[in-house]
This record gives C-alpha cells, structure tokens and sequence, in this order.
C-alpha cells in the first residue's frame, strides 16, 4: 500500500485541469501516441464539443521514481459551479489534490470553493501554476494571491504548461514524496466506497469505488451495506485507458465491479461494498444526498413517447447521480417529469443529453425552485411547492419562503460598481466586501436563488466582460412576499408559463413577458390577447394581431352591400374560430422569461 498515491484534479472553469492530466497520461506512458486526442479523459461528445469537464474520470496510472515502481490513481474533476457535488465525490476517494490555478487568470471564485472542499478532506494540497507558457501570465502576482491563499512557500508552487509538458515530472515527483499513501488494513474485513456508476448497455451497472479495508476477489460474494443486497462480484479490476480485469483489489486502490445489476435504484453512489460472509461493522461515511436548485418540467413533444423518456431518464440517471426526478401532469403540455438539476448549465446538459443519447426532442419549461408555504390554520405544517400551479390558495396562505444563497463574485475593481447595481437588482443584500489583491476584490452577498435562476449568470458575464466568477451556497429559507403570475393565452390559462415573483417585480416582469411572447407566437387567422393576471386581476396586456385574407378580392365593382355582406361572413367566421381555436405555443416561448434583457 505504501506504493499507491490517490488525488484528484481540482480548479476554476477552464483552468487547464484536462489538457494537464492529458500530459500526466502521456509522461507516465498509460496512455500511447496513436490513442492520444486532446481532453483524452472526456469521453462524452458534448464535453469535447464545448471544452468543458461534465463527470469526473479516474484513471490509473503507473511511475516509476528513484527505482521504486508506484501506482498513482487520478481523478479528473469539472470546474463549473453546477458540478461541485462531482468533486466532492472525487475528493471523498483521494488522500492529496493539485490545485491548478491559471497562471494569466489567478484565484477565481471556484478555486477558492473547491479547495475548501479539499481541506475538510484533510487533503494534502500540491499548487501548480498552469498555463505558463501564456504571453499574459504574470507568475509573480498569481503565486502571492495562492501563498495568500493556501499559507504555502513560494518554493512549493511548482510553474507548469499543459501545452508544452513543462513542470510534469516535478508535478509527478511532488505526488510521490507528498501525497500520503493510503491507510488501511488488509486483514480486516471489506470496506469500500462508491463514488460513481455508469451504465453500460451491454454488461449494466459499472460501480466505481476505493477500497478502504480488505480485499476484493472476483466471484467473491458481496453485499452492499445500505441496500441489504448481495450479488456477485462477476469481474473486477482497475481503470486504466479502458477496464482493465484482476483477480483481485486491494486496500487503498481504486477500481470498478461489474455485477450484472441492471436496476438504477440499486446502486446508491455513496453507498459502502462489503463482504456477505465476513461483514464490516458500519458503513463509510459517505457523502450527503445531492440537493436539486433549480426545477422545471420535462415533457415529451409527442405525448405517446412518455414511457420512452421515463426509460431514458432512468438510463441519464445511472451516469448523473445528481438528477432528480418525478412524474408530473400539465393541463397545457400533458404528461412528463418535474426535474431537479444542480443549476442551468446541468440543466442544459440533461436537455441536450436527452436529445443526443436517446433521440427525445423534449419541451423544457420555465426553471423555478422550490417554495415553503404555511396555512393559517395549521401554522405548524409545511408544505413544499416545486411547482407554482402547486400553490395554495392565497387567502387562506399565511406566509410562503423562498430559499436564499450566499453569493461570492471575484472580479476585478473597476466592475465593482456594474456588479453591486445588478445584484441589488435582483434583490441581493451586500454582506462583504475584501480586496484579495490591489486589483481584485471579493464581493458576497445574500440574494433570493430565484433571482439567479434567470438570467444573472449571462449578465454578470456580461457586465464585467467575463471577468467575474461567481460561487453560491444555500443558506437556508426566508419569508418573502411573493405572488403567483399566470399568463393567459386567448383568455386560457397556460399552467407551463406560471410563475411565482415578487410583488415588487410583478407589474414589469408581467409586462416584459406578454412582449416577448408576442414576438414568439405566430400570428393566427384570429386575434390573441396575451395577458399576465395575478388572481384575476390583469396586469399587462398585449394583442397577436389576426392575419387578414382578403374575402373582397373576387368582388370588384358593383354594390358596397356585397362587399359588406362578405366581411361581415368573415367576421362571424373569425368569432367562431376564436372560440375553438387553440393557440399553438412554440418550445422557444416557454423559455422566452429567461432571455428576457435581450
């Protein structure tokens, strides 16, 4: 065991965290020149696509150092904000982390979160300066903020490019002499963690794990601890380039087991693997379950194929651990699911998966979060509402909260004033203001997560010319007075388009939706008000003009009466149309509230 080293890949958004493990692969050999691609540990086309890291990925790898052979177990992890519970897992199955910090961008917000993460862990923290290599680095003003930051020696800052290989040897010796090797007791009885599953169609459910205690054999007899299951152990072995079979694994390694489980439910990421006969006392201590932000529905375009998306959401969840969700039926949009996702960007990922992987072209509704109420008759009771149309009654409600967050944005000073002006905006209350460096200043405040659901995270970009990072954490609910919008199509209520606002909010956001959806729907032969109501009271109004055909065209001259006579067909015609006529709602006007400063 004194030979193994597990870490994990820990940093910023587009920090160089998969182009230097790329490096790692190459120097140590596990990887060879003919397999070499860039990202080479992404394997999802989307992740490629958009340069971006969506599941973490662990890999072995073998090193040799002053003789001795070792082997070193890598865990690539996401950067986003949206995919923080992905590192949490990895660091939970790792003794040491290289934080990589951009040596042109310095310490960013998810930096700053993702090594906090780490020294709950207790990791062993290596900093690495990436992107040396870059004309706009400035090493010496990045290695202060990291000294600052983490209490290191500057001799410690090992300066590297994941472009030209610079500083991988002395990365991988600093792993070596470092990273504590794992602790554990080969005698005792089996003890290991789940930090990850995937789905194979093939061969089903591939559980990844760390083995903390004991030894874990093929076709041994094994149980997992949460669920009181027992299967066998039809093949296991370690991660290399692919699965890579063994007899057996042992203390302190990572690796994977195959047992032919094809059930979702089964298998609990987080959940502990021991043996049927020889069992351990307690189960590890794994992570917390996962806690959904954002939700909104997911239904199918053609509502036959409900069945078909239920299959392929269970098959999404068996890789993405983090989705969440269940039925729910629609007056406008039918049967589908209510989704819990981890924040826009997962939600767009799940959306996109969804129409790549298993071919369902799907309709998203407005993003909302959930909402505590209380009656006045039973002040005592709670409930829960994820969905607007959920909300009671509002005369016999006493009051209803909504979740806050704690919000961290990094950014340079001269956006300071633009950022405060967007986050008071949105009804964030400033709490701390500290400048990290002359130039760069750390701003938190304490803000309705409703109000980022919308479009806070594309403005904020834009208002500090994507200079700003941003990092929140729920701090728990708040009463708040909020109201139930409705809109109203051709005098019909669109449950799909409901939102729950702030009174303050109401009569601009009301207003701002009807003009967007305006634009949105296509004209019909009758005309459509679009109205926003709170109750039944209207508060903005706008009007789909009718499409005119023209029924005098064939009637030239003669009397005006037979010009008349046809309009006047036409205008009962018109009113019978708008009786029956359905207005038909495209999939870009249920997401028209989110881009709605455009």
């Amino acid at each position: 065991m004194k030979h193994i080293r597990n870490f994990c890949i820990i940093a910023h958004i587009d920090h160089g965290k998969s182009t230097l493990a790329d490096r790692l692969l190459q120097t140590t050999g596990t990887i060879s020149e003919r397999e070499m691609q860039n990202q080479a540990l992404d394997d999802m086309e989307l992740e490629r696509e958009r340069g971006i890291t969506i599941k973490s990925h662990a890999i072995q790898m073998n090193y040799e150092y002053e003789g001795e052979d070792y082997i070193l177990n890598l865990i690539d992890t996401p950067g986003h904000v949206d995919f923080s519970y992905e590192v949490s897992r990895s660091i939970a199955a790792c003794e040491g982390a290289l934080l990589i910090v951009d040596a042109s961008q310095g310490i960013e917000a998810q930096t700053i979160s993702n090594l906090y993460l780490a020294l709950e862990h207790d990791l062993q923290i290596i900093p690495i300066l990436n992107k040396m290599d870059l004309p706009g680095a400035m090493p010496e003003e990045v290695s202060d903020q990291i000294v600052e930051l983490i209490g290191c020696e500057y001799e410690e800052i090992i300066p590297a490019s994941g472009k030209t290989g610079l500083g991988v040897e002395e990365i991988l010796a600093a792993v070596v002499k470092t990273v504590p090797s794992p602790k554990g007791d080969e005698e005792a009885p089996l003890q290991a963690m789940i930090f990850d599953s995937v789905f194979n169609p093939f061969r089903g459910i591939i559980a990844y794990y760390r083995v903390k205690n004991g030894v874990i054999r093929k076709g041994q007899r094994i149980r997992f601890f949460n669920t009181k299951r027992d299967y066998n152990a039809d093949e296991i072995g370690v991660l290399k380039m692919g699965l890579d079979p063994k007899k057996e694994v042992r203390a302190g390694d990572v690796g994977y087991i195959i047992s032919g489980i094809k059930q979702a439910n089964e298998v609990k990421v987080g959940d502990t693997i021991t043996a049927t006969e020889n069992q351990c006392e307690s189960a590890l201590k794994g992570f917390e379950d996962v806690k959904p932000m954002v939700f909104a529905g997911i239904y199918p375009v053609d509502s036959e194929d409900y069945e078909e998306l239920r299959y392929s959401m269970e098959k999404l969840q068996l890789n993405d651990s983090s989705l969440v969700f269940e039925p729910e039926s629609s007056a406008a949009l039918g049967f589908g699911f209510r989704c819990g996702f981890l924040g826009m960007l997962h939600m767009e990922i799940i959306q996109e998966r969804l129409e790549r992987e298993f071919n369902m072209t799907v309709i998203t509704t407005v993003p909302n979060v959930s909402y505590k109420s209380y009656m006045k008759k039973t002040p005592d009771e709670m409930l829960i509402v994820n969905n607007p149309s959920e909300l009671p009654d509002p005369s016999g409600m006493d009051k209803i909260e909504e979740p806050y967050i704690r919000a961290q944005v990094i950014t340079k000073t001269e956006y300071v004033g633009a950022i405060m002006t967007l986050c008071i905006e949105k009804r964030g209350e400033l709490q701390n203001q500290v400048y990290l460096t002359q130039d760069r200043v750390e701003i938190t405040f304490e803000m309705p997560l409703a109000e980022i659901v919308f479009d806070f995270y594309d403005r904020l970009k834009s208002v500090s010319r994507g200079y700003a990072s941003f990092d929140y954490h729920p701090t728990g609910y708040k009463a708040s007075d909020l109201i139930k919008m409705d809109l109203l199509l051709n005098g019909e209520q669109v449950d799909a388009l409901s939102a729950l606002v702030h009174r303050s909010n109401a009569f601009d956001l009301g207003k701002r939706i009807c003009l967007k959806l305006k634009e949105l729907i296509p004209r019909q032969q009758f005309e459509i008000p679009v109205q926003a109501a709170i109750g039944a009271k209207v508060i903005a109004r706008e009007t789909i003009k009718a499409l005119r055909k023209d029924v005098t065209a064939k009637c030239y001259g003669g009397d005006i009466t037979r010009k008349r006579k046809l309009l006047e067909k036409q205008k009962a015609g018109k009113k019978r149309m708008r009786q029956v006529g359905k207005v038909e709602v495209p999939q870009e006007a249920f997401l028209a509230v989110l881009k709605l400063n455009d």
